[in-house]
């Protein structure tokens, strides 16, 4: 039998763990996990050990060789990974809270990770998965580091630009879930179309070509589009038609979180309107949570439950295991991740995250090559990695100026008076997981 696969999920309390371990129980045979090592912090604890014997129990009835290793001691876990993945979210809910909580109280939009609190996501997030690295770099230097924490592409770039770590990969659930629902869409099987994505995290554009190369991207975006009962494929996202027009004239599908930048007014006045009656998503998401937990506290539960689905986010975990399995066994599957420009699209730094289509080989995402987009598309691309580029260095250098910057640019952000004032706040109510800038 092969040798076996020793996988670090940092951040080994989180909610969406059964998927992963689930994702890995299906695919034993040909990706031999020995040994899963969840790793979370002092105040994860109770999740940690909750969610992980619920992950014993479900080894244990799927009857595979694996052992499932609990501890708040990441360096004693990551010795001699083979793959580490990266589920964290520094500060927990209560931090998600407060980034939405604070923008919408002063009228801006509050969102995970797109405007103001997506910022500050990343500002949390960025020194902590740098540090991960080190680590790593001392205790398990073959190892991948596959990231599902959001930002996902900004801290991917992190990772490239700041960490010096090559071998990383950013996965985002989006482009896998419009891949499954758009094929149904067109009434074929996702195998039987090449989807063709580019752009960055959160703001990509896609393509569609059926296996006779008919471009079937006009057909689809007819579909999605062309009628008044268009639905918004992401959870947390409210359903917003984009002009049939517009989006006929990119020919290609946009994200749907073009929907912020599109219609910034509109998105805002639901927001503030969920906001005044039913509070934040993430305190929504805080509920969920807890109902999950409940559930996983249960002895006799040894499967993934299917409330995790209204968690969001479905699908993230397995796709985390392909990747792995892709790359263990240079599988070659084709994927959208966050990786390396390296000229992929010609209007974005070669040393940029970008979030491409990619074949995963034994060597990690080889992108297909995209080249430039139309100016329809480029003029905000730009804008937004240059925005991700002034967010990562504040992160790293705690530069107040940079930030600002980052803030300023930021076409969620509307105006410079409250973009000042909203960073402030944010700042003083994340004071404790951002050293860099109260030093």
């Amino acid at each position: 039998m092969s040798k076996g696969i020793k996988i670090v999920t940092i951040g080994g309390g989180s909610s969406y763990t059964p998927e992963l371990v689930e994702g890995f129980i299906k695919r034993y045979d040909e990706l031999p996990v020995r040994e899963l090592w969840l790793v979370d912090i002092e105040a994860g604890k109770e999740k940690l050990e909750i969610v992980g014997a619920m992950a014993k129990r479900m080894v244990k009835a799927a009857g595979v060789d694996c052992e499932v290793h609990l501890t708040l001691d990441r360096r004693e876990a990551l010795k001699d990974a083979d793959f580490v993945t990266t589920q964290l979210r520094v500060g927990l809910l209560d931090a998600r809270i407060l980034d939405e909580r604070i923008p919408l109280s002063h009228g801006l939009i509050g969102q995970e990770t797109n405007g103001a609190g997506g910022i500050f996501k990343a500002l949390r997030t960025v020194p902590v998965i740098l540090d991960i690295v080190e680590d790593m770099k001392e205790l398990c230097p073959n190892a991948w580091l596959i990231n599902f924490t959001n930002p996902a592409g900004m801290v991917t770039e992190a990772v490239l630009r700041y960490g010096n770590w090559d071998k990383v990969v950013g996965l985002c659930n989006i482009p896998v879930n419009a891949v499954f629902e758009e094929a149904e869409l067109l009434g074929e099987k996702n195998s039987d179309l090449f989807f063709q994505f580019a752009g960055i995290n959160h703001l990509h554009w896609h393509t569609i070509t059926d296996k006779n190369g008919k471009d079937r991207t006009d057909e689809l975006i007819k579909v999605m589009y062309g009628q008044d009962d268009a639905k918004s494929i992401v959870a947390n996202i409210k359903d917003n038609n984009l002009i049939w027009e517009q989006v006929e004239n990119l020919h290609m599908v946009p994200c749907p979180y073009h929907n912020y930048y599109y219609y910034t007014d509109k998105m805002l006045a639901e927001e503030l309107e969920d906001f005044k009656n039913n509070g934040t998503r993430a305190e929504k998401v805080k509920e969920i949570e807890h109902e999950l937990f409940e559930l996983y506290k249960d002895p006799n539960l040894d499967y993934k439950p299917k409330q995790l689905a209204e968690r969001g986010g479905a699908r993230y975990s397995d796709a985390a295991c392909e990747i792995i399995n892709s790359i263990h066994n240079d599988k070659r599957t084709t994927m959208t991740v966050s990786t390396r420009n390296n000229g992929t699209i010609t209007d974005l730094p070669a040393e940029s995250a970008v979030e491409v289509t990619c074949t995963i080989t034994g060597k990690g995402p080889v992108p297909y090559n995209f080249g430039s987009f139309k100016p329809q598309e480029r003029g905000l691309l730009q804008v937004m990695k240059s925005m991700e580029e002034l967010t990562i260095e504040a992160a790293v250098t705690g530069d107040y100026g940079t930030l600002l910057q980052a803030f300023t640019m930021n076409p969620l952000i509307t105006s410079g008076d409250v973009a000042k004032e909203v960073m402030d706040e944010l700042l003083e109510a994340h004071k404790q997981y951002l050293p860099a800038f109260f030093k």
